[in-house]
């Protein structure tokens, strides 16, 4: 679990890609300081596991799913990430809940200042719209940030000077890829109600019902 509060920035030093996997060197500093074999790190927001390590870098396997439903197919050797450890028991929390499990990627379809801030829009599927509300939460890349507004085709979040300096968002610019994880709140409560209501339907396929409507002789 992760807060969606980056630590640091992060650089790939280098990719050994394999038919459809990957291995990922990250050179790193903060979250090194701690770490031991099998910690999650997120990279770009999503969970990875830290399979070797140094003072100065980690490596992390990346399995098919996540190459082929993430922006990591994206990136190469010298691409800068955000980085996150998993959270501690006793920390603060700072962000929300963010899992590291991503749910699809977007694309920056504006960027634009406004006052100290920084607007962006993202374009999504609308799988991934149907749980962004206005004033809710989203994972951007692994960044906790709160939804300014939603449209049919995307929504809008604004960047305050001191997370754009401290995360990849800096870099990003119109048409670039990013790591989309809805708020997991929403997801449950959708399953919750969709269960329920699946529930309901089959409890109504009684016998009497089936021979009212001509399924039974």
């Amino acid at each position: 679990m992760f807060t969606g509060i980056i630590e640091e920035i992060g650089t790939i030093r280098s990719i050994k890609r394999g038919d459809r996997s990957a291995v990922l060197d990250i050179s790193a500093d903060k979250v090194l300081t701690d770490v031991r074999l099998g910690d999650s790190i997120a990279v770009n927001g999503i969970c990875l596991t830290v399979t070797t390590f140094s003072s100065r870098n980690f490596t992390v396997d990346v399995m098919p799913e996540t190459l082929e439903k993430t922006s990591l197919s994206t990136i190469g050797p010298g691409s800068q990430v955000n980085l996150e450890r998993a959270m501690a028991a006793g920390d603060r929390f700072g962000g929300h809940f963010v899992s590291g499990h991503v749910d699809g990627t977007g694309f920056i379809a504006d960027k634009r200042s406004y006052g100290n801030a920084v607007l962006y829009k993202v374009e999504a599927d609308e799988t991934l719209l149907r749980y962004i509300i206005p004033k809710g939460s989203v994972a951007i890349d692994g960044i906790s940030l709160t939804v300014v507004d939603v449209t049919e085709t995307g929504f809008t979040v604004s960047i305050i000077p001191h997370t754009l300096a401290g995360t990849v968002l800096q870099y990003k610019e119109k048409g670039d890829l990013v790591n989309l994880e809805c708020d997991m709140i929403g997801k449950y409560i959708e399953r919750f109600v969709t269960w329920r209501e699946q529930k309901k339907s089959r409890a109504s396929l009684t016998e009497s019902f089936l021979s009212e409507h001509g399924f039974l002789d």
